[in-house]
């Protein structure tokens, strides 16, 4: 069987979305709720298509506006990485085959402002991106971040 594309994957929705019940008091402390939403992939698509030039958005900010659009606690943070990345990817592989449907992935930053190494073209990929709209990029350690990110966040 051959592999599936990130579009393919992008796709695949499964029996997703899904609310789970959580039970163990630890992560529903930590969490600060007991209802977790595993959303598909579209999902995330759907948000980091519309974050135009100029603005930005965090993990964070697409978990929290998932997680209220099924009234949900909170959402998947694993799947949330995983799905994302797929946008990124699944956009990244229609251009390289000419489509102009193309996803500012670029603009979807993890927490704190940072940028994903996971993204197609890697840090150095994200960090030309954004600064070719104007986003200033510093490092601190290893790790890459957008200075004043939180000016330029996108308002759902």
């Amino acid at each position: 069987m051959a592999k599936k594309t990130y579009n393919e994957k992008l796709h695949t929705a499964g029996d997703l979305p899904k609310v789970e019940a959580i039970t163990d008091p630890r992560s529903v402390a930590r969490f600060g709720g007991a209802n977790m939403v595993v959303a598909p992939p579209m999902d995330y698509d759907e948000i980091m298509r519309k974050i135009p030039e100029g603005k930005l958005i965090t993990s964070t900010e697409i978990r929290k506006a998932i997680a209220k659009k099924y009234n949900a606690d909170y959402t998947c943070q694993m799947t949330a990485g995983i799905f994302i990345n797929i946008v990124a990817n699944a956009s990244k592989e229609r251009e390289l085959e000419g489509n102009k449907d193309i996803v500012p992935y670029w603009r979807t930053l993890k927490k704190d402002g940072e940028l994903n190494e996971k993204y197609p073209d890697g840090i150095d990929g994200q960090k030309l991106l954004l600064e070719f709209e104007g986003h200033e990029v510093t490092k601190k350690g290893k790790r890459y971040f957008v200075k004043s990110y939180q000016d330029k966040l996108y308002r759902m």
